[in-house]
């Protein structure tokens, strides 16, 4: 049976110490962190100590650290397709949030949005991506963490669409380091939302985003069907992390729209 999890994105920014205190009661188990709804520096300014003490809130509240998203949010200088000098910047950034990640407890490092090849040609992308990831892989060999390219719809990205496109770049780097997430929204934006991407993926996939377009509340689009993907897990066995994505829609209630997620996440994924 799938564990569940919620995004921070869905809780108020570098001040939900209280909310997380409320996420078990609603069957949740997990915490998925952006860096930057935690932290206002995420890289030079970030201390050990930091990292302790939210890990030391979280799991005071009886929930994990699922692992990270969102790693270039606050960052968007950074990434693939650069210049030689913002590539080194880039690995050095993500061996940095590698570290974090296990610091609080985590091993799943998401990179979504913001990546974008522009007038690099598709194959020439695909291979700078791979000589990237497997540099990646090597220098995170001993923090007990992987990364995953978060297959994104044609709006969002340019790179990295289908859930075939990640695995191709899995199998490509090779490396325990290197694995897969699907994403609800991207299934249905890259007509993908069938057995198929979730058989072949079944012996990589370590994490799932349960989402909408907008990352509202799920069930409220009218466009995913979530009872058809959960059903997609479970007969492929999964038992990792099924994570809400979805945006802080309320600054005055944050909870009680997590909460309604959760009523959709429990009937749909478990």
């Amino acid at each position: 049976m799938p564990k569940l999890a919620v995004s921070n994105i869905a809780l108020t920014a570098y001040d939900h110490a209280t909310e997380l205190g409320h996420l078990p009661a609603l069957g949740l188990n997990g915490v998925e962190v952006a860096p930057s709804r935690v932290w206002r520096d995420t890289w030079h300014g970030l201390t050990s100590a930091m990292v302790a003490a939210y890990r030391r809130d979280v799991e005071g509240a009886g929930l994990m650290v699922v692992g990270l998203h969102s790693l270039f949010y606050d960052h968007p200088e950074l990434g693939l397709f650069r210049d030689a000098e913002t590539r080194a910047r880039s690995l050095d950034f993500l061996v940095h949030l590698s570290a974090v990640c296990r610091d609080l407890g985590g091993r799943i490092l998401i990179r979504g949005g913001g990546r974008r090849r522009g007038d690099v040609p598709e194959a020439a992308a695909r291979t700078e991506a791979e000589v990237f990831m497997a540099e990646l892989c090597r220098r995170i060999e001993g923090h007990g963490t992987c990364f995953c390219f978060e297959p994104l719809g044609p709006d969002e990205t340019d790179f990295v669409n289908s859930a075939f496109d990640a695995l191709a770049i899995v199998e490509a780097v090779d490396h325990p380091g290197m694995r897969m997430q699907l994403d609800a929204k991207a299934l249905v934006a890259n007509r993908e939302a069938s057995a198929e991407p979730f058989r072949t993926a079944a012996p990589h996939l370590v994490h799932f985003h349960a989402n909408e377009p907008d990352l509202g509340v799920l069930g409220t689009s009218g466009s995913i069907d979530h009872e058809a993907l959960g059903g997609f897990l479970r007969d492929i066995g999964y038992q990792e992390f099924v994570s809400i994505e979805q945006r802080m829609l309320s600054a005055s209630d944050p909870l009680a729209d997590v909460a309604l997620s959760a009523r959709v996440l429990k009937a749909c994924y478990q």
